[in-house]
Parts: structure tokens; sequence; C-alpha cells
């Protein structure tokens, strides 16, 4: 399969690109761990590939409408 057509194969199933699939995993494994693991954002920007900490911030603000930060004190009121 040639790379054209895997790319147009997983964009029929999925409706994304390889590239947004993979981010959006990315990032919601690293809200796992800010939620439910109450790990900092730089540790789990880190730990999900990200060698840059304001750029993980900018694409969790955009995917979640909220900031990495404001998710985490909002874990730790309850």
């Amino acid at each position: 399969m040639s790379l054209s057509a895997f790319h147009r194969a997983f964009w029929h199933r999925t409706g994304q690109s390889p590239l947004q699939y993979v981010k959006r995993l990315r990032l919601h494994a690293a809200r796992d761990m800010i939620v439910y693991d109450r790990a900092r954002v730089g540790d789990a920007a880190r730990r999900v590939g990200y060698e840059s900490v304001s750029q993980f911030s900018r694409e969790y603000h955009r995917h979640f409408d909220i900031a990495p930060t404001t998710a985490r004190l909002l874990t730790e009121m309850i």
C-alpha cells in the first residue's frame, strides 16, 4: 500500500489524518495523567513525547478548551 493510499484509507476510517490521530491520543493520555494521576503539566507533557511544554499547553487548550494548569487545579479542589 502506498503512503498516499494509506493516508486516504486512514482518513476514511477515522475522519482524521494519522498525525492528528496520534496527537489526540497523546493529549488524552496526558489529560489522564494530569487529572487522575495528579501529574504536573510539564511531566505529563514530556511523558507523552512533547519537548516543549508551551507547545503542549497550546495544543491541550485548543483540544480540550481548558488550560492544562486549570484542569489540574480543578482536580485538586475535588
